[in-house]
């Protein structure tokens, strides 16, 4: 254990967390995203939700301040009647954290574009999350 390290984060995704540089991305994925056939590099944190993971992120991961909107969501397929609450919960984390000032609104990708940026992601970690539309992509920053 180490200070100040919230324990939900792995040693494996600390390191991924250190090795990210300025304008890399990661995502967190919710429970169908097809994290293993899409992922660089693959960060298995099974029994987890996104929103700790998301928390605890913020808490290590400056947000990128040069671009528009360092947080991405996946946009729901148009059609689509499913309500997505999860979305404002993420809002109020990234509001609530110390990255806040550089958080104005998400960007909101299609889905198979989506998919095409996460497999340029540094990594993407696979969840348990149950709800759907529910895959983030964190910009890094500077420190």
């Amino acid at each position: 254990m180490l200070k100040g390290i919230p324990p939900i984060i792995s040693p494996e995704l600390l390191k991924i967390i250190m090795e990210m540089g300025h304008g890399d991305e990661i995502v967190i994925a919710d429970g169908n995203f097809p994290s293993a056939s899409i992922a660089n590099k693959l960060i298995r944190m099974d029994g987890h939700g996104v929103q700790p993971i998301l928390e605890a992120i913020l808490q290590l991961l400056p947000l990128d301040p040069y671009v528009e909107n360092p947080v991405a969501l996946m946009q729901k397929v148009p059609g689509d009647t499913i309500a997505t609450p999860i979305w404002e919960t993420y809002r109020a984390s990234i509001k609530s954290s110390s990255e806040s000032d550089k958080f104005t609104n998400f960007e909101y990708v299609e889905r198979f574009e989506f998919y095409e940026r996460a497999k340029k992601a540094y990594a993407v970690i696979a969840t348990s999350e149950p709800a759907l539309y529910a895959n983030i992509i964190l910009k890094k920053g500077c420190v």
